[in-house]
């Protein structure tokens, strides 16, 4: 099929860099979303409901980031399944795929929907932004089980070597999104709410896509009603690569909740300035996460074929990627921060301005180091290593804890503009040893 790649085949750079421009285009649609997003909620709704977006952030992360995580962990044994070409244990993995992705809807989406005004509390949220923030995070949070939904299913595609039609069906979806976004505000007045209703709904449309794409194509495994049964062996080894992974997003997103309320603290001027910046630097890292992803679905489907040279040289090849872009996102970056802050927040001066471009300024240096990260630390998960790789959380956690700790204690604001550029620094040299030592111990990667 001429949308699937084959990775077990072919010069690995080709095959990478093909395999991951959807993914980056994916990448850079959805950020253009949300930097679309930030627009409309700043200019539209207002600064506080922009603040509320920003407090409602790290909470994504340690939410979604697990939903997420543990959706690419899933589909890392069926990818594997894919490279050995193993027919019947692919549609064991997508059946019991299914199950296990309803369980953790059933589970999270309640949990989350009613702790999330708590939370945010915890969390030393402005009193102004407090209402705005939870309306927001509360619709955001009953739209996970369209995440999952939508997370899942992309990332079967991709295990089958389809990471186009994602991209296509993702891209639909946004614009959705946008369209939805100004008819709720607009026309109905929802407010914030609506914001997050746009999205719910964006995500559901994008996952049905998906789904219906993987079912009805003909050009993937056809799984029958009959086929539908439970697997404890297969459900057990997608959760033992899966909520590790899911959990590694989670750890290393405590430390953005600790450095999210250190930035609170700070108060509403540091709120929107940081949410901005970091808006705008999401928009220009995102691609080399996507590399990332790519990594992991060439190493999982190349670890099955048992191909170990063509894994070294992707860790090699994948890494002069990231380089290459690292230093082209600076120069975007340094050339265009004025006129991206201020269309953000609609104006070029003021404290909230400055702190924007303080923090973009002083991010962008990094980029080398986040680039690395997603390098090494997607090789450990698509090996199957994923309980190495959730320690790397703890690298980030610490990393922006110290950032946020200095914050409040003697730097201000200049720590919380370092606090991911440490975290992303302490985790890479985990990985990197990780990855080295399994090289030398690792039987079936040391004897190839």
């Amino acid at each position: 099929m001429k949308d699937t790649i084959d990775l077990t085949t072919g010069y690995p750079l080709k095959k990478i860099l093909l395999f991951s421009l959807p993914l980056v285009g994916g990448s850079l649609f959805q950020q253009l979303y949300n930097f679309i997003d930030t627009m409309i909620v700043g200019r539209l709704i207002g600064i506080d409901a922009l603040a509320a977006v920003g407090a409602y952030y790290p909470l994504s992360f340690l939410i979604l980031g697990f939903v997420q995580g543990s959706c690419v962990g899933f589909s890392i044994p069926l990818a594997q399944s894919v490279g050995s070409k193993s027919e019947r244990d692919i549609k064991d993995y997508l059946v019991n795929a299914v199950w296990l992705c309803l369980v953790v809807a059933i589970i999270l989406t309640p949990l989350m929907m009613i702790f999330a005004h708590s939370i945010l509390q915890g969390l030393n949220t402005p009193h102004e932004i407090i209402k705005l923030a939870t309306t927001f995070t509360v619709v955001s949070f009953a739209g996970i089980p369209a995440n999952i939904l939508y997370n899942y299913s992309a990332n079967a595609l991709r295990a089958f070597g389809d990471s186009t039609r994602p991209f296509y069906f993702l891209i639909s979806s946004l614009v959705l999104n946008i369209i939805l976004a100004l008819i709720f505000i607009e026309v109905f007045h929802f407010g914030i709410a609506g914001v997050a209703l746009a999205t719910v709904i964006s995500e559901f449309f994008s996952g049905m896509l998906n789904v219906i794409w993987l079912i009805y194509s003909g050009h993937f495994i056809k799984v029958r009603w009959h086929d539908f049964n439970f697997s404890l062996h297969h459900i057990s080894r997608m959760c033992i690569i899966g909520f590790p992974m899911g959990f590694e997003y989670s750890i290393s997103a405590i430390g953005a909740v600790v450095m999210q309320d250190a930035i609170n603290l700070l108060g509403t001027a540091a709120v929107a300035g940081q949410s901005a910046g970091e808006k705008i630097r999401q928009l220009f890292t995102l691609p080399a996460e996507s590399v990332g992803m790519a990594i992991a679905t060439y190493m999982a489907q190349n670890y099955g074929a048992k191909k170990i040279d063509r894994i070294k040289k992707g860790i090699l090849q994948g890494s002069l990627i990231q380089l290459i872009y690292s230093l082209t996102a600076f120069v975007l970056v340094m050339v265009f921060k004025k006129l991206l802050i201020s269309a953000v927040l609609g104006t070029t001066s003021g404290v909230v301005y400055n702190k924007a471009d303080q923090y973009l300024t002083i991010i962008s240096f990094f980029f080398i180091i986040h680039g690395l990260l997603m390098i090494f630390r997607n090789t450990l998960q698509g090996l199957g290593h994923s309980i190495y790789a959730i320690f790397s959380g703890f690298g980030e956690l610490i990393g922006r804890s110290i950032g946020g700790i200095l914050s409040i204690t003697s730097m201000g604001y200049i720590a919380i503009c370092y606090s991911n550029q440490i975290a992303w620094g302490l985790s890479l040299l985990y990985c990197m040893f990780i990855m080295f030592r399994l090289f030398k111990t690792d039987n079936q990667l040391k004897n190839k």
